[in-house]
């Protein structure tokens, strides 16, 4: 039996049916860098425009790659969002967070590790991220 205690905190006995949860594995920086890369591959084979592909390291503590891109329209924009999503769950294992696919102008995309800010051309140019972010570590997919 269960003390009141166990069962409040659910640290009781596990049962063979029960799941044990595992705490999650600290990726190492080259991971993380393979997953933002592959992030930005999808970004580009789904026709993502003006991709740039900012390496955080030493400049925050939020996460270790940025990535900003623009869609056509925001139909564009939320597809991108979407594709992108399914393929972090792909890569990481986790899901991502999602932010702003209603109106989807600007849709931002949290892996835990890598920050994907993906925007209508007219709304990445009003808030102008890569003034704020880019730096001389900062590079832009080659051009289709």
């Amino acid at each position: 039996l269960l003390s009141e205690e166990d069962e409040q905190e659910g640290t009781g006995p596990l049962t063979p049916s029960a799941p044990r949860l595992q705490p999650a594995q600290q990726a190492t920086l080259e991971e993380i860098r393979n997953v933002a890369e592959a992030l930005a591959k999808a970004l580009e084979d789904d026709k993502a425009e003006d991709i740039l592909f900012i390496d955080l390291d030493g400049r925050s503590s939020l996460a270790d790659f940025m990535i900003i891109a623009s869609g056509r329209s925001g139909r564009h924009v939320a597809a991108l969002a979407d594709h992108l999503a399914q393929d972090v769950k792909k890569l990481t294992g986790r899901p991502a967070s999602v932010e702003g696919m209603p109106n989807a102008d600007w849709v931002l995309i949290d892996t835990g590790d890598v920050i994907v800010h993906l925007f209508r051309p007219e709304v990445r140019e009003f808030y102008n991220l890569e003034k704020i972010w880019a730096s001389d570590n900062a590079h832009r997919a080659p051009a289709n």
